[in-house]
């Protein structure tokens, strides 16, 4: 967002730091930034307001050099099938329609006095994988994890450091994947 931006901007200022901000549609960003990199990072909570990861994976492709790498880090696709309290199965593992849902607060401040619609996807591992594959991507690591590095679910303990799990399901279900790839 603009504000982020700013914010950013502010803090960059204030270190020294040589950064530059851009805020785009992500599927837009080509035409707005002309440069090859090393690396692409994508993390936690990204794809889930993408539509189409074919088109994420081709931005990736884009602006990866040859032989460049993405690191991924995002939650498993399991984690966004449960209704908040992880009581019951509320929706696809499979993309189908945009779940639509109007929330109360923020995913930063879940107290904020702000009601909102957002519209978002879950994107199976099959679906995520496919569409690294089919744009010039090569699976180097795939692993998946029975934990989240962050408390930002109800119902969550935390295990050890920096681990959290949902109390009531232990680990039975795998709550964040990484994914390592390099363009071929």
């Amino acid at each position: 967002s603009d504000k982020a931006i700013e914010v950013a901007k502010t803090l960059a200022k204030k270190t020294d730091s040589a950064a530059r901000f851009i805020c785009s549609d992500i599927y837009n960003l080509p035409n707005q930034l002309d440069e090859k990199f090393d690396f692409v990072f994508t993390t936690y909570g990204t794809i889930g307001w993408l539509p189409d990861l074919d088109k994420w994976a081709k931005v990736i492709n884009h602006f990866l050099k040859p032989g460049g790498q993405l690191i991924f880090v995002e939650f498993h696709p399991v984690v966004w099938m449960f209704d908040d309290n992880f009581s019951e199965i509320k929706y696809a593992y499979f993309k189908q329609d945009p779940i639509i849902e109007t929330e109360e607060g923020t995913y930063a401040d879940t107290n904020a006095p702000i009601v909102q619609k957002t519209i978002t996807w879950n994107h199976g591992l099959g679906e995520v994988v496919d569409s690294l594959l089919s744009n010039s991507m090569l699976i180097e690591e795939f692993k998946e994890y029975d934990y989240s590095p962050y408390n930002c679910f109800n119902g969550t303990i935390e295990i050890a450091p920096g681990k959290f799990r949902i109390e009531k399901l232990g680990d039975k279900i795998p709550m964040v994947y990484a994914i390592k790839a390099r363009k071929k």
